[in-house]
């Protein structure tokens, strides 16, 4: 099953979405912004993406720069950061299987359909 983890609010995760749309592919809508990723979920997310989970933090956001920017937070404080302020994980990340993507350009979605 696809699922793609949306903020309707971000241009590039609406661009995501309407890839996937456009693909006739059958997936699921994540609006992880309502439905906070649990530490289990949001760990195999980037255990998938195969990045560590600074790269997947939004470090432009306020909340970053305020709170934990500078700091030397674990890979268990970065994710209880995430979870905590779902605003700072990266979008759109699309999941297809065991494979998973930032949506960064959107295009790059492609790749896992």
């Amino acid at each position: 099953m696809i699922k793609i983890y949306h903020n309707p609010r971000c241009r590039k995760s609406r661009e995501g979405l309407a890839i996937l749309e456009s693909s006739g592919k059958v997936f699921e809508v994540v609006k992880y912004l309502d439905d906070i990723l649990s530490e289990k979920e949001l760990t195999a997310i980037i255990n998938l993406l195969n990045i560590s989970p600074i790269q997947l933090v939004r470090k432009t956001e306020k909340i970053w720069k305020e709170n934990y920017k500078g700091k030397d937070l674990s890979y268990a404080e970065l994710i209880k950061a995430m979870i905590k302020n779902p605003k700072l994980i990266e979008r759109p990340i699309v999941v297809n299987n065991n494979k998973a993507i930032i949506g960064r350009p959107p295009s790059t979605i492609l790749e896992i359909l």
